[in-house]
């Protein structure tokens, strides 16, 4: 087994595909693939902090009522508690991982 935990996702159109990449006591790292056109709803996360590595194409970022593309490479901080979500616009495949510190409970 090798260190590299990327994941090869491949999503469809309008689609997300995720991975959990790394899960521990105290941290949560998943990957995300959207495809043209895919979401993930703009959601919170009370007790936890979320950090969005942007890792290919372009993700539009929901932020509370604030938006912005974000390219690859980017680095997006999500507050605990703040709403936030991510939209695909454009016609090529987008990914970027979700890491979630401290573990909710």
């Amino acid at each position: 087994m090798g260190l590299d935990r990327y994941s090869d996702l491949d999503p469809d159109e309008g689609q997300v595909v995720d991975a959990e990449l790394a899960v521990t006591d105290d941290v949560l790292v998943k990957a995300f693939a959207l495809g043209p056109g895919a979401e993930l709803s703009p959601h919170d996360h009370p007790d936890a902090t979320n950090v969005f590595h942007v890792l290919e194409g372009t993700v539009t970022v929901v932020q509370g009522d604030d938006e912005e593309a974000v390219e690859a490479p980017g680095v997006v901080l999500h507050e605990r508690g703040t709403v936030h979500g991510a939209r695909n616009e454009t016609d090529e495949r987008a990914v970027l991982t979700a890491s979630l510190c401290p573990l909710p409970s």
